[in-house]
């Protein structure tokens, strides 16, 4: 069935029951469980929910909420990306109550201490968050109910998901409004304390939602990125659900290479490290014919890549390109529901993160760039002053610097708040130099910062690869790379010292290196 859906819904509820009628009796999730097979052997088999299975299931979860008195209260998901998690999550929001998703990776306190500032009154965990469940139920004073995904061990008056779901029946009839709260959503951010992101029915079903990107239904995504970020949650699920997509869920960042060749995906979307990790295996394979290379880690099915979270060198672009994969470099930000721009298809332009989705308009100002439209988020929960210094009569200032070009195609050119100003008072983009000496194959990760008046680079090789290249004199070496670079450079982006790194640097959950 190649039907080509598209229309911009405005809450959540819309989009499922749409994507219901749509696509009823075809497989909306497919994902892996444990059987005891022949002769009590464990065996890995696939499990399929149709459309109308997913619908039915989120409206008993709507229904079960409402039973325990909490629809319209904030309630927390916590774990990684499975059905539960996602059924869960709609049938939170269909409900009108609005969904808190939390980062599994989060130390337990820091969870708690989320828990609290959401002001959630039932939290709904996986198995593997057992420690953080029992946490929260001896210290958030706020918390009524915890609801296990799987068996409730350890805690009172635990409750487990699929007996609630199983005492109701389908149908619950709620239409939330799109100017209703949907989710509150944690920002990771590299610097500072993470800030709760409000965003509404429409911010969130509008951008999945009003860009036709060409694809069609039955289109077989795997989800490999984590599920509380609004990138996963968006493009993944809300836009994968409205397009009538097979969405099959990746269990283990260890198996990735394994679930490609189980689901034979269509299309995954990634982080530029992920994009970079295969980049060096097929760097590897550069040898191997690249139909055969392909057919073999990817399968011939295999075609699109969407990329966004972070900057991507678009040498990729070219590399993945002879192995008939295209990657479609995307940008966002959990404070507008997140997709900004984004490459797909025909639009397509070297350096750019894309063209602005139709529902978003930009400006520059002091070359940051400002976007106003359905998706800007209503601020910070319980963030007055913080909400205040992002939002300017609707614009959401983004703290990104760069521009906008004639056909509506963004270019960035770095952080805002990590500008560099130089003593003579030129502003430098630590990014962009980053991006410069990252190209090298030596250099794992860079940071550049200010250092006495000068330009610093801290690097971490890549010792794998200089240990296959027989690379003895590790700090000559790259300071010829920084020697290289110098020589075009214009003075005051010269850099002139350079600290070499033993170990990684230190990074938030989404993988970006913290900046202290």
């Amino acid at each position: 069935m190649v039907e080509k859906m598209s229309q911009t819904y405005h809450t959540i509820r819309e989009l499922l029951v749409a994507a219901e009628q749509n696509f009823g009796a075809q497989d909306a999730f497919r994902y892996k469980v444990k059987d005891n097979g022949d002769g009590g052997k464990k065996e890995v088999k696939v499990e399929a929910k149709t459309y109308t299975q997913f619908k039915n299931d989120s409206e008993c979860f709507s229904a079960a909420l409402a039973s325990l008195g909490e629809q319209g209260k904030h309630i927390a998901v916590i774990g990684p990306t499975s059905y539960s998690w996602v059924t869960a999550y709609f049938g939170i929001v269909d409900s009108g109550s609005v969904a808190v998703p939390l980062d599994a990776n989060l130390p337990d306190e820091d969870l708690c201490e989320l828990i609290d500032r959401a002001d959630v009154t039932t939290l709904v965990y996986d198995e593997a968050k057992s420690g953080v469940a029992q946490m929260a139920a001896k210290n958030c004073t706020g918390l009524k109910n915890s609801i296990c995904m799987g068996e409730p061990q350890g805690i009172e008056n635990g409750l487990a998901m699929w007996n609630l779901i199983g005492a109701q029946s389908a149908g619950f009839d709620y239409a939330p409004k799109p100017e209703e709260l949907a989710t509150i959503m944690f920002t990771s951010g590299t610097t500072g304390k993470s800030k709760g992101v409000m965003l509404t029915h429409r911010n969130l079903a509008e951008n999945a939602t009003c860009l036709d990107m060409g694809l069609e239904s039955g289109i077989v995504i795997m989800s490999v990125l984590p599920i509380h970020h609004a990138y996963c949650l968006s493009m993944d699920i809300l836009k994968g659900i409205s397009i009538g997509s097979v969405i099959c869920i990746n269990d283990s960042l260890l198996r990735v290479a394994k679930n490609i060749k189980l689901f034979e995906p269509n299309m995954i979307l990634m982080v530029p490290l992920m994009i970079e990790t295969l980049a060096k295996k097929l760097e590897e394979a550069a040898w191997i014919p690249a139909p055969l290379v392909k057919a073999k880690v990817f399968g011939k099915q295999f075609h699109t890549v969407c990329s966004g979270g972070a900057y991507l060198n678009p040498a990729y672009l070219e590399l993945f390109k002879k192995y008939g994969i295209t990657i479609w470099q995307g940008y966002g930000m959990t404070e507008c529901s997140p997709v900004i721009s984004t490459n797909y298809g025909e639009f397509m332009k070297d350096g750019s993160v894309g063209k602005l989705m139709p529902n978003c308009e930009a400006k520059v100002v002091d070359e940051e760039i400002w976007v106003k439209g359905s998706s800007v988020m209503q601020g910070y929960y319980k963030m007055p002053k913080e909400t205040e210094e992002t939002l300017s009569d609707g614009w959401l200032k983004t703290g990104d610097l760069g521009y906008v070009d004639e056909d509506g195609y963004i270019f960035l050119t770095g952080r805002k708040k990590n500008l560099i100003i130089t003593p003579n008072g030129e502003n430098v983009s630590p990014e962009e130099i980053e991006n410069k000496l990252g190209e090298n194959r030596l250099v794992q990760e860079v940071l550049v910062r200010e250092s006495d008046g000068a330009i610093e680079a801290e690097i971490f090789p890549d010792y794998e690869y200089a240990d296959k290249k027989k690379i003895k004199d590790m700090q000559g070496e790259l300071q010829k790379i920084i020697d290289a670079y110098n020589k075009t450079a214009p003075l005051y982006k010269r850099v002139f010292r350079l600290k070499v790194r033993e170990t990684e640097f230190e990074k938030n959950t989404t993988k970006k290196i913290k900046r202290f």
